[in-house]
């Protein structure tokens, strides 16, 4: 269903319009002149405009102009008795997608506005695309036959058929937006759109304009009416990943959404319905969160209806050999490599079976993507390794004063030692680099630093 303007100072032409159109199932509010046209453009967002080029006072050319300044995703259909070369070539200058000459036929209006109304809708569909490729996932399918996954899977399964709120938690690199997509593909809303949104992504002063909108004037810098992600959304997904970065006033704003079903843009006064399944991510422990106080109880309970918590790296390490062949393919694929290696020395997959992979899935591609583009023949060799991964992780517990007879590398005693406080630190602190700078006592750009030798990603 599109929300359709007409705008005629014509009783009988704006009451035929209107039964027509709402007989073809769409949302109609008229207008009797152009005053009463911007007034309503200003207040709500319109998928299309139909007015008539002669009127009184702000006659349709004005009306159009306006409508493109204030909401220039707004498709216009012009209506004249007084056509000529001239203006229909000056509307469409303007911005009209579509005139039609009176008197016309009802097939012929029909015809146009299903056409504006089309290529609007591309246009939208357009702009979600670009976006979904943009915040493309580390990989494209799931890979994995390891039990931890395959109940992954079926989970997913049971609850994409439902429009329950899903919680997604798990560490950074597990592949949390990957759940969301495929609980998204595998539902009746596939057809609908699919739109991402990182929480931590911008500053608390464009969060709520990004995700409810906002009219023009709302504050500096909102020059034109914008729809937000939610109404983007409408009749398919929207998942908010790290949603422990909300702020309390947000997260009051996101409760009534989920409540409500309905929001308001900024500056704006209606009430805007959705049908948008929500599923939400964290790589912390919102739990943890509500009883630190910096997330809403009433909130973490509306989002955990359904729970999936995705397993580690570690926790699947049987996956590892399969996730390594399918980023060989990959990677070697791809138009910017001119090498193709097929396979690894299996001294070399040993140790990425060792090694604990505290950046997950994300950080393995990264590494066989470096190894490949280090690589010199079409097998990846154990020299290759040196400095970036070793089959064995000792603690500082392993440190001693106690030296062999054959003597001990001290260099690399000393590195593993710190790879695992690191990395432990970083687990600790659910990823967060400050918090974990602070367990080891040291400052953030220290420990980024040092991490950094680890896991340069």
């Amino acid at each position: 269903m599109s929300k359709i303007l007409i705008v005629d100072d014509e009783r009988s032409m704006r009451d035929f319009l209107a039964i027509l159109l709402k007989k073809e199932g769409h949302e109609v509010v008229a207008a009797a002149d152009g005053v009463d046209a911007l007034k309503a453009v200003q207040g709500e967002i319109f998928d299309l405009v139909i007015s008539d080029m002669k009127m009184p006072g702000v006659d349709g050319m004005g009306v159009l102009k306006s409508i493109k300044e204030v909401s220039p995703e707004t498709a216009v259909v012009m209506i004249t008795a007084y056509a000529t070369a001239e203006t229909a070539v000056e509307a469409m200058k303007a911005g009209a997608s579509d005139y039609i000459i009176k008197p016309f036929k009802v097939d012929e209006l029909k015809l146009i506005i299903n056409n504006s109304l089309e290529k609007r809708s591309l246009r939208k569909e357009n702009i979600l695309l670009k976006r979904e490729i943009a915040s493309k996932a580390g990989f494209d399918n799931f890979i994995g036959k390891s039990i931890a996954m395959e109940k992954i899977f079926a989970l997913i399964r049971q609850v994409s058929q439902t429009s329950s709120t899903v919680l997604i938690s798990g560490e950074s690199g597990t592949g949390k937006e990957l759940v969301a997509k495929a609980i998204h593909y595998n539902s009746p809303r596939k057809s609908g759109p699919f739109v991402t949104f990182n929480c931590g992504a911008l500053p608390e002063t464009l969060l709520e304009s990004e995700l409810f909108g906002y009219m023009k004037g709302a504050f500096t810098g909102a020059n034109a009416n914008k729809q937000g992600l939610f109404e983007a959304a409408d009749g398919g997904t929207i998942f908010l990943d790290e949603i422990s970065a909300t702020t309390p006033a947000l997260q009051v704003k996101l409760l009534r959404v989920l409540q409500e079903r309905d929001f308001m843009r900024v500056g704006g006064t209606a009430k805007i319905k959705v049908d948008v399944h929500i599923i939400a991510a964290s790589n912390k422990d919102l739990s943890t969160e509500v009883e630190k106080g910096t997330f809403r109880e009433d909130l973490f309970y509306r989002l955990n209806v359904i729970p999936i918590v995705l397993p580690t790296l570690r926790e699947r390490k049987e996956d590892i050999p399969l996730l390594v062949d399918f980023f060989l393919k990959k990677i070697s694929g791809r138009t910017d490599q001119h090498r193709i290696v097929k396979k690894v020395d299996p001294a070399v997959m040993k140790a990425l079976m060792a090694h604990p992979w505290p950046g997950n899935v994300r950080e393995l591609e990264n590494m066989v993507e470096r190894l490949v583009i280090m690589s010199t023949g079409d097998t990846i060799g154990i020299d290759l390794l040196s400095g970036m991964v070793v089959a064995k992780q000792p603690g500082p517990e392993l440190i001693t004063s106690e030296i062999p007879d054959d003597g001990l590398d001290l260099e690399t005693i000393l590195e593993n030692a710190e790879k695992t406080l690191l990395r432990k630190a970083l687990e600790k602190a659910g990823g967060v680099k400050t918090d974990a700078a602070k367990l080891l006592k040291l400052s953030f750009r220290s420990f980024r630093h040092r991490w950094q030798k680890y896991d340069p990603s």
